[in-house]
């Protein structure tokens, strides 16, 4: 990661949500849903497999952070940014229907209590910790990969109650925004050397349901952009192959070592 953007916008990118679908649909791989494919030798599941299998690791530009809620603002954002700049988008709310599929596979076949219709709760919180763990690796392997990310922050994910004191409900954006903060920063350079060979693109999740837990989020490492930056920014398109979209945007925000030319 190089740097990262608090985004709030009252932008309808509803015209680039079916690109931004399409984007996803195209790159989506298709997992193997039998548990017994990811066997060992001595009757254990590979772990490590199994989280490479359900959430594989994708080349992009930019990671997309957001609430459950804004799932549609978040495709239709990355259609924006793959129509108007050809730069491709990670977003975090995609994957959780892996999570929660793998999941069930698990407690249906090591968790339901013999006889009856119902699961071990003990088994469940080991089932699910399993899960979580394999899912928070993966995104934050993507927040590294990732040259820059955009958090969505709207209602949906910062409640009108807690704008002042930047509280969230949901534990993944919670994750997502201290990694951005603990993880490595990289050079330009180091996302910029197989500029030509790009490839996959695809999405990913967040959501808490039911049990009442706020995090505080530390977000002044992040840069603050509006809808005027992101109209301001898509008034750079006359770029030219020595310019890169992102440098653009770094430019407006003041983030020093960009490798625009002047």
């Amino acid at each position: 990661m190089f740097t990262g953007f608090d985004l709030r916008t009252n932008i309808d990118f509803s015209d680039y949500e079916n690109e931004g679908k399409s984007l996803f649909a195209r790159h989506r791989r298709q997992v193997k849903d039998k548990l017994d494919a990811f066997m060992l030798n001595d009757g254990h599941l590979d772990g490590s497999e199994m989280q490479e299998n359900w959430f594989p690791q994708m080349n992009c530009d930019v990671f997309i952070s957001h609430s459950h809620k804004d799932e549609k603002t978040a495709v239709g954002l990355a259609g924006w940014l793959n129509n108007s700049f050809g730069l491709t988008a990670f977003i975090d709310s995609c994957v959780w229907g892996y999570s929660d599929d793998l999941l069930r596979k698990l407690d249906d076949e090591f968790c339901q209590i013999e006889g009856r219709f119902t699961y071990s709760y003990e088994l469940r919180n080991y089932s699910t910790s399993h899960i979580h763990m394999m899912l928070s690796t993966a995104l934050t392997m993507m927040i590294d990969k990732s040259e820059c990310v955009i958090f969505l922050n709207s209602p949906n994910s910062i409640s009108s109650s807690d704008v002042i004191s930047n509280q969230t409900r949901s534990p993944w954006i919670y994750h997502e925004i201290a990694m951005t903060q603990l993880i490595r920063r990289r050079s330009l350079s180091e996302y910029r050397r197989d500029l030509l060979q790009k490839s996959e693109k695809t999405i990913i999740m967040d959501s808490a349901h039911g049990v009442p837990v706020k995090y505080r989020l530390d977000m002044k490492h992040l840069h603050e952009i509006t809808d005027n930056d992101l109209i301001a920014w898509y008034g750079t398109q006359h770029l030219t192959p020595t310019e890169y979209p992102l440098d653009h945007l770094y430019k407006q925000a003041g983030i020093g070592n960009v490798l625009i030319e002047s």
